[in-house]
């Protein structure tokens, strides 16, 4: 048995990548599942893992999977003829399409000019229809992964990471809680015990890692990546500079906790620290670069049916192939290059 730690990232509607990546691991009775940070959408995924695995195992996590995104997409089916992908819209063209049309270009201009407060009575957060309707009892319960949801406080823009029976559905809706869009929401601050304002975690930790280096936890974190850490082109239009921001800022402190995971290791490997005194964690990482090279920022937050069963594909694909090559890395060695990533 491989037991592993999950961090996955946020990334609005292209969350459905980690979707397939868990439906993957699921599958893998090999694979146990020790404990998940997650952020926006990392959260809710998070969320839907435990809240169906204390219902019904691996296929209950898979169900509520499949429940929670065929609600964000409104999909009719969740399961296309595999014949069928051949004949789906290249997603980097519809991805193109949806944010040069003309409804998406007024909805972004609108999100600059005016505020979600501005709406009075009738704002409304789409998100909490879908979380309010997660077993909570299940999402808190003391068996099966550990959870850690992250958000970032307003008041001090720091990391809180609520966990246990501090996880609610106000805790996901305030990871996923991006300012321009949504009014703060308001949690009991686990730090604090007051009731605080909160936006989405990703400006913090996206997602933190610092909450699986606790001892009674395997060393591996696998790290499922939704923003591309690496564009080789350059952005040019004000659509793809804005994303460009976005994902830097969504990455920057993930790239923060690497970095000093690679300095532990350098000085436990240089006999610097002894053996034992810090935890040398083992870092793994599942991505799809190429896709998500070729969508945009207008994917993330429109919900396309299509798009969402092909980042589910691409998700379990790349699943696959990350278990084919590194299975028995798991537990023994770390399969992602974090020297060359910062050499």
């Amino acid at each position: 048995m491989k037991r592993i730690n999950l961090a996955l990232q946020g990334g609005g509607a292209h969350g459905a990548f980690t979707w397939g990546v868990l439906d993957r691991l699921l599958e893998d009775e090999d694979i146990e599942i020790a404990a998940i940070s997650g952020t926006s959408a990392g959260a809710l995924n998070a969320a839907a893992v435990k809240s169906g695995m204390m219902r019904d195992g691996r296929d209950g996590a898979r169900a509520m999977l499949d429940w929670v995104w065929s609600e964000v997409g409104q999909l009719e089916s969740l399961s296309l003829p595999a014949w069928m992908n051949a004949w789906l819209p290249d997603p980097g063209i519809l991805s193109l399409a949806v944010e040069y049309s003309t409804a998406y270009a007024f909805g972004d201009t609108l999100t600059r000019v005016v505020s979600p407060y501005a709406w009075g009575p009738l704002y409304r957060n789409p998100l909490e229809d879908i979380v309010a309707r997660l077993d909570f009892d299940e999402v808190c319960a003391g068996q099966g992964p550990e959870l850690f949801i992250c958000a970032t406080s307003v008041r001090d823009g720091k990391i809180r990471v609520f966990q246990g029976d501090r996880i609610s559905a106000q805790a996901i809706m305030a990871s996923a809680c991006l300012p321009t869009l949504f009014q703060a929401v308001t949690v009991e601050d686990p730090i604090t015990g007051e009731d605080e304002m909160f936006w989405d975690g990703g400006y913090t930790g996206n997602p933190a890692l610092f909450p699986l280096f606790a001892g009674h936890l395997p060393s591996d974190v696998l790290i499922v990546n939704i923003n591309p850490l690496v564009r080789t082109r350059v952005p040019v239009t004000p659509q793809e500079i804005q994303n460009r921001i976005n994902e830097i800022s969504f990455n920057s402190s993930l790239l923060r906790e690497l970095r000093a995971i690679a300095f532990v290791q350098r000085l436990i490997g240089a006999g610097t620290i002894a053996e034992g005194a810090m935890k040398k964690v083992l870092v793994h990482m599942v991505s799809d670069d190429d896709l998500m090279n070729r969508l945009s920022v207008a994917t993330k937050v429109v919900p396309i049916a299509t798009i969402i069963l092909q980042l589910k594909e691409s998700g379990r694909r790349a699943a696959g192939e990350f278990l084919a090559r590194h299975r028995d890395d798991l537990n023994v060695r770390q399969s992602a290059d974090l020297v060359r990533m910062f050499g």
